[in-house]
């Protein structure tokens, strides 16, 4: 039991970091139906701003976690913010009108261009990062195991339900969210209701690079090591939380992303850590056949 408990809180702990990044697409992809296979490496991107404002603080002599933390944010989602911005307004925007596949291409494209431009400037190598939380409390003990969770663990669960519940808040109940909504059901009729597409679209493209950014600074702080390639897999492995929970559905994309880490984790931790990969995508592809629409997606209707 007391196994079982431990590794349920790592397995919650991953699943919220890869909510985090599952939303940014769902988000993208509920507006304008394109996967932005780029938004794994703008994450990656955001946990090596995040490294280089952590060394910034400690040449600023900023001991303090919480401001250091704050300090890290706040510079990683500007930054994030204004690449997910350019990508869009550069390589998405003028692919808008073209057929389908055009964006896709433009999207792996960019994710090449991106990991090969972190790659150059910042090295192949991994590259470690100091413990900025520490601590914890052990829960219970039994069976001489102690069942223990950290400060840093809290910090992200509770950031992603914050995060969560904030930008559910924002679709439902802000100006911005009805125009999401408007160009997610018909683009070209809320362009003739007055409702700027173009700004719209890509204020969803910033929103969903902040977001990454966090996960990249969670990340980082959880694991304590960053290289140029964490993208792909997390990219990966978060369009698959937002396809298993419903793409286009917020709730879905954070559903999605705790059921991935919920299997990776026990299936690392009570069979193989060699085949988590395949459990998760044997489960989707299980949720597919039986559910196309994802765990909390809709079927979409075309009117004719």
């Amino acid at each position: 039991m007391a196994y079982f408990t431990q590794q349920l809180i790592n397995a919650v702990t991953l699943g919220a970091i890869y909510g985090l990044i599952a939303i940014g697409y769902t988000m993208v992809y509920g507006i304008i139906g394109m996967i932005n296979f780029a938004h794994g490496d703008i994450f990656m991107i955001g946990a090596f701003i995040s490294l280089i404002g952590f060394m910034i603080c400690a040449l600023l002599g900023i001991s303090s976690a919480p401001a250091a933390i704050l300090f890290v944010l706040l510079l990683s989602m500007v930054f994030t913010a204004v690449y997910g911005w350019t990508i869009e307004r550069t390589a998405y925007r003028p692919l808008r009108g073209s057929f389908k596949l055009a964006p896709l291409i433009s999207a792996i494209g960019v994710s090449i261009l991106l990991e090969n431009y972190v790659q150059l400037a910042q090295g192949a190598r991994p590259k470690p990062a100091g413990s900025v939380v520490q601590g914890g409390y052990n829960l219970f003990r039994a069976d001489g195991f102690d069942v223990r969770v950290t400060w840093l663990q809290i910090i992200i669960v509770v950031v992603t339900v914050v995060l969560m519940a904030g930008f559910s808040w924002v679709i439902a109940a802000t100006s911005l969210g009805r125009q999401q909504r408007a160009c997610e059901q018909d683009m070209k009729m809320a362009a003739l209701l007055g409702v700027d597409v173009d700004r719209t679209i890509s204020l969803t493209f910033v929103m969903g690079s902040a977001l990454a950014a966090v996960a990249g600074m969670l990340f980082l702080m959880y694991y304590g090591v960053v290289d140029f390639f964490i993208g792909f897999l997390a990219g990966i492995k978060a369009f698959t939380a937002a396809v298993l929970g419903g793409i286009g559905s917020l709730p879905g994309a954070m559903l999605g992303g705790l059921l991935i880490g919920l299997i990776e984790v026990f299936w690392a931790g009570y069979f193989s850590s060699e085949y988590k990969d395949v459990a998760v995508f044997a489960i989707l592809v299980l949720v597919l056949i039986f559910r196309p629409s994802g765990l909390l997606g809709k079927p979409e209707i075309e009117k004719v």
